[in-house]
């Protein structure tokens, strides 16, 4: 019998393992080239950020819903935004949003230290206890009003926002380092959004649109619920 169980466990590993090798192919359909965006994706099992039943879905290229009425993304999505970063070993990555934690695990395969931030006391603790399951010891957590950043950790290297906001963040813009990077859709809620690549310039800013999305807003404070 314990035969069996082992047999059944490393055939589940390996349906996942060609899983994640297709999810990878899919992602170089879209347009993905970054191979080191690449290979984080494949190493980040996104079921592990699912509820169990989601798991069959966890490689379809679509946005799945999580705990707390919110999102995860497509994974296309996850890595263009994360392609559009372009991440360095020795960065510092601020995320605005950690949802389901999915975002934050595929940049800690990238950057030096990730500090992610999020108003649902739920989902925070959902996400740290994944990150603890898969030894990721360079993701640091905060709950709180994202807008507002990590201000005592600045400046950031790369900022990356998993909400809309209305207008462009400009806490979030003076959080980062000069030549730095920031990904963040900006638009009204419920409608089409615009994704923006924001370049730190010593005189303010560049702004370059990557695509149209839609997200969930980015809503002021810490959740009193949830």
């Amino acid at each position: 019998m314990a035969g069996r169980d082992g047999d059944s466990h490393e055939g589940d590993e390996d349906r996942d393992r060609v899983s994640r090798a297709g999810f990878t192919l899919g992602l170089r359909r879209h347009g993905i080239r970054d191979l080191r965006v690449l290979s984080a994706m494949e190493q980040v099992p996104r079921k592990l950020f699912l509820p169990a039943h989601l798991h069959a879905d966890a490689y379809t290229d679509r946005a799945l819903p999580i705990e707390c009425g919110q999102t995860i993304s497509q994974p296309s999505l996850v890595a263009m935004m994360t392609e559009a970063l372009g991440v360095q070993p020795g960065d510092r990555v601020l995320e605005v949003g950690t949802g389901s934690g999915y975002q934050a695990a595929v940049l800690s395969k990238l950057a030096r230290e990730v500090y992610t931030i999020e108003r649902f006391r739920s989902l925070l603790s959902l996400a740290e206890e994944r990150f603890a399951a898969l030894r990721l010891s360079n993701i640091m957590t905060k709950l709180d009003d994202g807008a507002l950043g990590w201000p005592e950790k600045a400046p950031f290297d790369r900022i990356v926002v998993t909400a809309a906001a209305a207008e462009l963040p400009e806490a979030l813009v003076a959080q980062l380092k000069i030549g730095g990077v920031m990904v963040v859709p900006v638009g009204p809620a419920g409608s089409v959004q615009t994704l923006l690549k924001i370049v730190r310039t010593p005189e303010g800013y560049t702004p370059a649109a990557l695509a149209e999305v839609r997200f969930v807003p980015m809503v002021a404070g810490v959740a009193s619920r949830l």
